[in-house]
């Protein structure tokens, strides 16, 4: 059976999703294609050898509509015959796109393909898409008639079902930041990040080479400080046992960001000269209740982990995506996996959440982790709007 191998990854410096922020100049199509071109330029693979790039993005609006990853692929000078396409499965876009182009290789039907994602949102705010209109419909409202919610509510709505404390919520929020910025210190993020320059405010060209909204300096008792953010009227009123303990402090911020995936099959990598650095073992994609929406990740990890004929034990190292703490930590209660493991240079809390662009930033982390820890077998998991989510097991290869 043809298996489906990763040859290198790479993404971007995350910077604020906010008119300040350090990536804000940069149009979103220019920004993908600064981390597709770093791909094709680091495996020294023949651009024209691409069959396809399948890429994530949210909000595919603006400046990231019109199938954004076809003017990536033309921005970052693939040739015109390299097709491309763009894929929305909300946050986990880019690891479903993953997901599509392992797919497609272990069926045949591609040799080489680039899975890649990308969020500008700064340049095209959250929840932009809409546009005003109701994206859900009547008889969607029909099957839910108290109605959804937002994200926020959701993850209150988690941290009061598993009984999580503001305390605990900011204490995993401040160790996030603490991994992260010593993973940076140590120089474990120099491996996959490709440095871009950026204009400033003034138009002058900065170059931008670390994660911005990394704060190293943030302490539980700082977070204690903050309000919460999702506390409103209205759901009080439909909500009043919850806590309200979900703050800006212990939720992912706004981002902007890209990262790109070479994927092949080991038979094609051996013909072009590639050396594979891991193996996509395993994935899985799952729904769950639309209501709590972010707790997907719980029967997705079961999923996998049962078509891998794996267990939590034989996995080295987690990367579990940080939209809320609540989230990570109701899926530790559940999976038993230890928290050592778990994100372990710091999550999205301090590295950023750049929606489209999360999910093959994630796997770009876990294989830096596999490598520098020496561990076999990597695990990614993402909540996504709808109460769903995506998990993949890689197996890094010597």
């Amino acid at each position: 059976m043809t298996d489906a191998v990763i040859v290198d990854a790479v993404r971007t410096p995350i910077g604020k999703g906010k008119p300040n922020g350090t990536l804000a100049g940069v149009h979103p199509v220019d920004l993908h294609a600064h981390a597709l071109r770093s791909l094709v330029e680091r495996t020294g693979i023949d651009p024209a050898r691409i069959d396809d790039v399948i890429s994530g993005a949210v909000g595919q609006i603006g400046e990231q509509s019109m199938n954004t990853a076809r003017w990536a692929a033309l921005a970052a000078g693939l040739p015109e015959s390299v097709p491309a396409v763009t894929v929305d499965r909300q946050c986990g876009s880019s690891q479903q796109a993953v997901h599509f182009a392992a797919q497609g290789v272990i069926a045949g039907a591609y040799d080489v393909v680039i899975a890649s994602g990308v969020e500008s949102m700064s340049r095209v705010p959250m929840g932009s898409q809409a546009a005003g209109r109701d994206p859900f419909g009547p008889q969607v409202a029909a099957r839910y008639p108290d109605g959804l919610v937002p994200q926020g509510i959701s993850a209150e709505l988690i941290a009061a079902k598993w009984g999580f404390t503001r305390a605990q919520l900011d204490e995993f929020s401040a160790e996030s930041h603490r991994r992260a910025a010593q993973a940076w210190a140590g120089g474990r993020f120099a491996g996959e990040v490709a440095p871009l320059k950026a204009p400033g405010p003034d138009g002058t060209l900065r170059e931008v080479t670390t994660d911005e909204t990394v704060r190293p300096g943030t302490t539980p008792e700082i977070l204690a400080g903050l309000k919460p953010a999702f506390r409103a009227d209205v759901w009080e009123q439909r909500f009043p046992d919850l806590g309200w303990h979900v703050t800006a402090g212990n939720s992912s911020p706004i981002n902007d960001g890209a990262a790109a995936v070479l994927i092949t099959s080991s038979e094609t990598a051996a013909a072009l000269g590639l050396r594979p650095r891991a193996r996509i073992h395993s994935f899985a994609v799952a729904g769950d209740d639309p209501l709590l929406m972010l707790t997907g990740i719980i029967p997705a990890t079961r999923k996998v982990l049962a078509r891998a004929g794996l267990s939590v034990s034989d996995i080295d190292a987690f990367e579990v995506n940080e939209a809320f703490a609540s989230v990570v930590l109701a899926w530790q209660a559940e999976i038993g996996a230890d928290p050592a493991k778990v994100n372990v240079n710091g999550g999205a809390i301090a590295l950023g959440h750049p929606l489209g662009g999360s999910g093959a930033r994630l796997l770009t982390t876990l294989l830096s982790v596999l490598e520098q820890t020496g561990g076999r077998y990597g695990l990614q998991t993402m909540c996504e709007a709808g109460g769903l989510a995506n998990a993949t097991i890689v197996e890094r290869l010597d």
